[in-house]
């Protein structure tokens, strides 16, 4: 192994360990971050700060900052699709539902990356394994959906359609991670790319909070506060520039594997510092889905014919 391959290699791990421990302590901040201020104020301030500081540290560094319109619309697009579909619906959900059963909802992506992969790059089919983890996902969902889809309060009614959201959120994530991989560019620094994406996804968010009032409604705490600061150092500009950097780097079935950490973090740390109950539907569940998971992304690539992906190719490059 070259002295450039180990270094790549350290990379790939560096951002994984930052990937799986940063985004796993993000559910807990945004749940206090949410306790007084809106969810899109919130997610709006966190990624405009964080994008425009990006942006600014990139062009310092010599970096191209500048696009064209279809590559600054590409960049916007992918940025809603994440950070809001993906982290706003998070945000709202968690003012009904404990951060740490979001974050094993959550571990459901990976189902929604191997179809996504399928249908939108094309380039293999979902083999036999993939299926049967998409099948045990689908069963892990519901035992840990079960107490709220049984109960009759007006709470577990909320619950579950926060539940839900979040299906739909991670679907949004999923979409855009793919686009992501689908439209990268050699002649587009991945780094800048990411700064584009925050600044479109808080310009996106902030519109959303001045349009529902979030303005009158925010109460500012020293907890939201600093909830807010370690989501857009920590969260931001540490895990999903990380995040970005595995997605150019590394299979898109590999880089999903996040999503069965993070919630192991997300889990002890809500139990840990909010006290959060762990009780037999979320152990059952989340080790269904987890098993879900792991056939998922362990699951055999299956290319398809050559004529196919020239088919790719040339749709790509219209």
């Amino acid at each position: 192994m070259t002295a450039a391959q180990r270094q790549s290699r350290f990379a790939v791990i560096l951002a994984f360990g930052l990937v799986y421990f940063f985004w796993g302590s993000t559910y807990l901040a945004i749940d206090i971050a949410v306790e007084r201020i809106p969810p899109a104020l919130m997610c709006g301030i966190r990624f405009l700060i964080a994008g425009v500081f990006m942006l600014a540290f990139c062009g310092l560094r010599g970096r191209n900052i500048f696009f064209n319109a279809q590559q600054l619309g590409r960049m916007a697009m992918v940025g809603v699709l994440l950070l809001m579909g993906g982290n706003l619906t998070l945000s709202y959900a968690e003012q009904h539902v404990a951060s740490g059963l979001a974050a094993l909802i959550l571990a459901s992506t990976p189902i929604f990356f191997l179809v996504l992969d399928t249908l939108l790059l094309g380039d293999h089919h979902v083999s036999g394994r993939g299926k049967a983890g998409i099948a045990i996902g689908i069963v892990g969902l519901a035992v840990l959906l079960w107490p709220s889809l049984t109960a009759n309060t007006t709470f577990g009614r909320e619950q579950l359609w926060a539940s839900i959201s979040l299906l739909g959120g991670s679907f949004s994530w999923a979409l855009g991670s793919v686009l992501a991989k689908r439209w990268k560019s050699a002649d587009v620094d991945p780094f800048s790319a990411t700064a584009w994406q925050m600044i479109a996804a808080g310009l996106a968010n902030l519109m959303w909070a001045v349009g529902f009032g979030d303005f009158s409604r925010v109460v500012w705490t020293a907890r939201g506060i600093g909830a807010t600061i370690y989501l857009v150092v920590c969260g931001s500009w540490i895990g999903y520039t990380a995040y970005i950097y595995l997605l150019n780097h590394v299979p898109s079935a590999k880089v999903s594997t996040y999503a069965y950490v993070n919630p192991v973090v997300a889990v002890f740390l809500g139990w840990l510092v909010l006290h959060e109950p762990v009780d037999g539907y979320m152990l059952a569940g989340s080790a269904i889905v987890v098993a879900s998971v792991v056939l998922v992304t362990s699951a055999q690539v299956t290319k398809k014919p050559a004529i196919d992906e020239i088919a790719l190719v040339e749709t790509a490059g219209d």
